[in-house]
């Protein structure tokens, strides 16, 4: 059980790790956008975009989280505490982690994890605007043989994207097939 959930965690860790960036590009200030344009034509005026709070209070809500779960992990894993890291590197050290998480198998802490970083990489979706994430999997296709394996993890489902296929794969396909499971 704690292989799946550690292997599903992985997922979205990755999730985070590659849309977290994304979401301080939303928030830097000076981006272009402006407000209003001088009348006559003329250039656009100085005044900004103004900073969106619900963007800001993801940022805070997914820094805090990262930096409590990685403690949390480390101290349930007897492992010493570490220097503070921005969110990125903690989420990579956190990765490296799960290979303890899984030879320890603690299905529990495992589970915690997976629900945690579900909970952060959908906070983040929601506040780029993305109605679900896509994860890309290894291995090919069962029916079609194409690389166009996809896991949609808020769906709980994983296919092949290619048009003419559409093929769904169930968790015993998945994990024969790509090792890695949706």
């Amino acid at each position: 059980m704690s292989g799946s959930t550690v292997d599903r965690a992985a997922l979205w860790i990755d999730s985070l790790r590659r849309r977290y960036p994304l979401l301080l590009e939303e928030l830097a200030p000076g981006t272009g956008r402006t407000f209003r344009e001088v009348r006559g034509g003329g250039p656009p005026a100085s005044t900004t975009a103004p900073v969106r709070l619900y963007v800001s209070d993801a940022l805070r809500d997914i820094g805090d989280g990262v930096v409590e779960l990685e403690e949390a992990v480390r101290d349930r894993l007897g492992l010493r505490r570490i220097s503070a890291a921005p969110v990125p590197v903690r989420l990579r050290r956190l990765a490296e982690l799960l290979d303890v998480l899984r030879e320890r198998d603690l299905p529990d802490l495992a589970i915690h994890v997976e629900e945690e970083t579900r909970r952060m990489a959908n906070r983040c979706a929601r506040a780029l605007g993305d109605p679900e994430q896509l994860v890309r999997l290894p291995g090919r296709c069962p029916a079609c043989d194409s690389v166009s394996l996809r896991a949609f993890p808020e769906r709980g489902v994983a296919m092949c994207v290619n048009p003419p296929c559409r093929h769904v794969l169930d968790d015993g396909v998945l994990d024969e097939e790509t090792g890695a499971t949706a």
